[in-house]
């Protein structure tokens, strides 16, 4: 089986974009070929077409999330995406959060499924944790990663590292942000780091903090629970799918999905726990195996 990557960029390090990558990877391994000189049984778009020609190749379409912020024209920036949504034979939800909310928005798809994003444990199995002796003065490492923008709530990640760390607990941050946050002796900026990088911090880490407003199945949550951590979130979004049962989960008011001010999260009450009654298999091999059955059965139709 030939597929086509659309929209992807197997180079760069975003979240949809790496995903794509351990996708592929695992995906060649199991006899699938990506060569764009030969014509494809199927086409695997990833959020969005920039093409408007259709050649009888059946296309699929992975999302990781539409547009709803109030502060943006939300309607205009979802257009292309509900354009190939509606184009597409078959679509692949993220996670069930993520499917609940196109749907309202976009109306049910004749042809879909969920699949989680999931990690590549070979490659996390093969690196080390990070050696750096200004870590070696901490007992423990807790860490959070992402593109920094409002609704990930680094403020909230940092003030739910003070609250509930020891002592000679330290956090690492790792992602470029120029949002200012709480200065402390135990709070470590590592800016932006490459994958080996992160995976090693990782390793070297007990928690991972990702306590983002609505966020739809976050790559680094994968990434670090397959490395060992354990994960700190918010209820509301699709994170606690991947999380882990033994996810520490910080309850929020149920979303009805009507458009937010996305970069106006509300503030967190720590003291809002809840058990986390989801449980995925994150293994990038059971990920890639539900790719291929989902595009090889529709595709040989």
């Amino acid at each position: 089986m030939n597929v086509h990557l659309e929209n992807v960029s197997l180079q760069s390090r975003s979240g949809p974009n790496h995903f794509a990558s351990k996708l592929a990877k695992e995906l060649a391994s199991s006899g699938v070929s990506f060569e764009n000189s030969k014509k494809p049984d199927a086409r695997l778009c990833f959020i969005e077409m920039h093409n408007t020609f259709t050649d009888g190749v059946p296309l699929f379409q992975r999302l990781d999330g539409i547009y709803f912020n109030t502060a943006q024209n939300y309607n205009q920036q979802n257009a292309n995406i509900k354009r190939t949504y509606d184009m597409s034979d078959g679509v692949v939800f993220q996670s069930n959060f993520n499917k609940e909310l196109i749907t309202k928005y976009f109306g049910e798809h004749q042809n879909h499924t969920v699949i989680h994003n999931g990690a590549d444990i070979e490659y996390i199995s093969r690196q080390g944790p990070l050696e750096n002796k200004l870590l070696d003065k901490f007992e423990n490492t807790w860490c959070c990663a992402s593109s920094w923008r409002p609704h990930k709530r680094l403020q909230e990640n940092v003030r739910y590292f003070l609250e509930h760390s020891g002592e000679k607990d330290c956090l690492i941050i790792a992602g470029k942000s120029e949002e200012p946050v709480p200065r402390n002796d135990r709070v470590l900026y590592a800016g932006e780091l490459t994958i080996p990088q992160l995976t090693s911090l990782y390793k070297r880490s007990k928690y991972f903090i990702h306590l983002a407003w609505l966020d739809h199945c976050p790559n680094v949550v994968v990434d670090a629970r397959a490395a060992g951590c354990k994960i700190v979130c918010s209820s509301a979004g699709g994170t606690r799918e991947i999380a882990g049962a033994d996810a520490i989960i910080v309850e929020e008011d149920e979303w009805n999905f009507e458009p937010v001010k996305l970069y106006e999260p509300p503030k967190l009450d720590f003291s809002r726990k809840t058990s986390n009654n989801w449980e995925v298999d994150i293994n990038i091999t059971t990920t890639a195996k539900k790719y291929k059955n989902f595009l090889f059965s529709e595709a040989s139709k």
